[in-house]
């Protein structure tokens, strides 16, 4: 950390510098990414205290964090310009003029065991007017900048003393213009009363437990004319008040929201008083790149790079055994081999946990990569398992089952009119293979294409590879054909791609809940390029209930008779199938592909999914997304289907079935809520 003087910090901030240091006596932290129009201070945060003071303090350690706000840096850390106090406020209390700011007595309770000497008094007071000559700078170059200032002044409460109502948040405004600010202050209470907390009530008030009468505000009132402060206090829900315990999950949860809210408050702010007339939330929040962020993301990437669950799930045995099944008319039970698994699966999980996601500051993308750790945790459970009895267990953790909507929205397919007329043309391997290479080398995405005689699917892509892998000895219409073009390549291949673009190399990685998001995506594609047809639909419909069977029988045989003789594919298409939800011990994955595309249908009604494609990406994640490429921080997906803006008309009855696939999570597209290689 860049240690600074104080005349050295008020230098570089009037020069207009980004930077971020402790001043020299270790009093205060300052952090400026960017110059917005928004200060965040939390000056009570502190709790070091001078050695020297320590032998004369009455109050042992337990008994001044009591009545300090630990964690309310950790709420403003996401901004781009932050002021935090280190020191302890028995030194001395920021929220004090310098004539009471060192206490004798404090909430009834003597401070010091002998007077102070005029020498530590004078120290203390010497820290307090650094910490407001210093703010004063921040807010001159802010107001210089933008014609005001927003200064949030965060603390935090004990509420178990509180004999009258306790709000979660409490805004004290006492000495705010409301005539002025009005409109400010019913803004960020607005948005402090929709933060949602794990099993507890949110309110925000007004006056209610504190009134905003601190220094602090009378400070910057009694010296600048266009800067607004919003005392804001914090209940400590997130902690237990008594011994100072964390409550991470409520911490982790509150931090997103409070993220959110001061940057919403803060774009609000500077629309309507500031010479920034067009600003969105993201312009209130740094487009610097954090440290930490790239470290994890770095060591993440290191540590889980070519994890493909489909590398380790895909039997390796297939031909052998599709020989004995057949030979045997249908009473012989597979045999699958498969990949061994080359890492360690304790030191690998023992190596995620290990990596430094706290540091992250942002919480949002502190919490994306806290979970991506615990999907790479639950990914390595599902490997280990493969051809084992505990593997399906390990499969419907990772992925689930199929609902019953699913189920239904499976049924219905299948009892589907016919719509299209018959594509009579045959596509073989080597011309599919051709037409692959064609429309990689026409949309410019460099990727390898090659013939496999390993997969269970017709075609797949590596996403370590960067190759689209198709399988030997097709026949495919043509219809059939460009399906794939455009599922494997205008989705899975794009994603690949962008990801590999990209600085942060999580979306090579996969977010949680991206193979739903993926298929539904490819699925959508081959519907809004006019290649969908009846015949996939109930394809897709009957992944849905093969999974179904599967999962009720357990009986590779069975789930084969089921296909062949009930649904009547061919000898070929049932044995396939049956190997796609019987691998590694029972897959569930292909019921994700009908919810998927629902979702993605439900998605494309209202916003633009266009950031999606920026890697292996999920739904939930899209509003972070799309902020993460506001702020910069991410790249803008440079391949994306073509008909994402611009869909071909397909027929009524087609556009009519597409309509009716009910999502099983429609929840998954309204709140921040996984598999490597991809197979159509």
């Amino acid at each position: 950390m860049l240690k600074l003087s104080e005349a050295e910090i008020i230098d570089r901030i009037a020069s207009g510098e980004l930077f971020e240091c402790e001043i020299e006596d270790g009093s205060f932290l300052l952090k400026v990414e960017s110059y917005t129009p928004t200060i965040c201070t939390a000056i009570h945060a502190g709790h070091r205290f001078r050695s020297k003071l320590l032998e004369v303090c009455a109050l042992d350690e337990s008994e001044r964090l009591y009545e300090e706000d630990p964690y309310t840096d950790q709420l403003i850390q996401a901004m781009p310009i932050t002021l935090i106090a280190q020191d302890s406020r028995y030194e001395y209390d920021l929220n004090r003029p310098i004539s009471s700011c060192v206490y004798s007595t404090a909430w009834g309770r003597k401070v010091w065991k002998r007077k102070l000497s005029n020498k530590d008094r004078s120290e203390s007071i010497r820290k307090h007017q650094a910490f407001y000559r210093v703010l004063d700078a921040l807010i001159s170059v802010v107001e210089q900048r933008f014609g005001a200032a927003l200064v949030f002044d965060v603390h935090s409460y004990n509420f178990l003393r509180q004999e009258s109502v306790s709000p979660t948040f409490n805004l004290g405004t006492e000495q705010i213009d409301k005539e002025r600010w009005k409109s400010v202050i019913d803004f960020v209470l607005s948005k402090l009363s929709k933060v949602e907390l794990p099993n507890l009530p949110v309110d925000s008030m007004e006056n209610t437990v504190f009134y905003g009468r601190g220094y602090l505000i009378a400070h910057v009132n009694s010296r600048f004319q266009n800067s607004l402060v919003l005392p804001l206090e914090v209940k400590k829900v997130f902690m237990d008040e008594l011994n100072g315990e964390l409550y991470p999950l409520v911490m982790q949860s509150l931090s997103q929201q409070f993220k959110s809210c001061l940057a919403e408050t803060s774009a609000f702010f500077a629309r309507r008083f500031t010479s920034k007339r067009r600003t969105k939330k993201s312009d209130m929040l740094t487009e610097r790149m954090d440290p930490s962020i790239v470290k994890v993301d770095r060591a993440l990437h290191r540590l889980a790079r070519g994890l493909e669950t489909l590398f380790y799930i895909n039997p390796i045995n297939i031909p052998a055994e599709s020989k004995q099944f057949f030979k045997s008319k249908g009473r012989y039970h597979p045999n699958f081999r498969y990949r061994q698994l080359d890492i360690d699966p304790y030191l690998f999980r023992e190596k995620l946990y290990r990596l430094p996601v706290d540091s992250i500051r942002d919480p949002s993308i502190q919490s994306l990569y806290r979970d991506v750790i615990d999907g790479l945790s639950e990914k390595i459970d599902l490997l280990v398992k493969a051809g084992q009895p505990d593997f399906l267990y390990e499969s419907l953790k990772y992925y689930g089952e199929p609902s019953l909507v699913d189920e239904q929205n499976a049924r219905f397919l299948l009892h589907a009119g016919g719509f299209e007329s018959d594509n009579a043309d045959c596509v073989t391997t080597d011309e599919l293979l051709s037409r692959f290479k064609h429309f990689s080398a026409e949309w410019g995405m460099t990727c390898k294409v090659e013939t496999s005689a390993k997969l269970v699917a017709s075609a797949m892509v590596s996403n370590s590879r960067k190759a689209v892998l198709i399988a030997k000895n097709l026949q495919l219409s043509n219809t059939e054909a460009q399906s794939l073009v455009h599922h494997e390549l205008g989705v899975h291949m794009a994603t690949t791609l962008n990801a590999s673009a990209q600085r942060l190399k999580v979306f090579s990685l996969g977010l949680p809940g991206n193979t739903l998001t993926q298929e539904g995506l490819a699925i959508l594609n081959e519907y809004q390029s006019g290649n969908m047809t009846l015949t996939r639909l109930r394809g897709l419909a009957l992944r849905v209930l093969a999974v179904k069977e599967m999962l009720k029988y357990s009986d590779f045989r069975h789930t084969y008779a089921y296909l062949f003789e009930e649904h009547k594919l061919s000898q070929e298409d049932a044995f396939k199938l049956s190997v796609r939800v019987h691998r590694g011990g029972g897959f569930t994955k292909d019921y994700l592909y009908l919810n998927g595309v629902s979702l993605a249908l439900e998605a494309i009604k209202n916003k633009d999914i266009r950031n999606l494609y920026v890697g292996k990406t999920g739904f939930a994640y899209l509003p972070l997304i799309n902020e993460m490429v506001e702020r910069q921080l991410v790249s803008a997906p440079k391949f994306y289907p073509e008909f994402l803006s611009n869909p071909v008309s397909n027929s009524p009855v087609l556009d009519y079935l597409m309509s009716c696939i009910r999502p099983s999570e429609p929840g998954v597209l309204k709140a921040y809520d996984r598999s490597g290689g991809i197979a159509a």
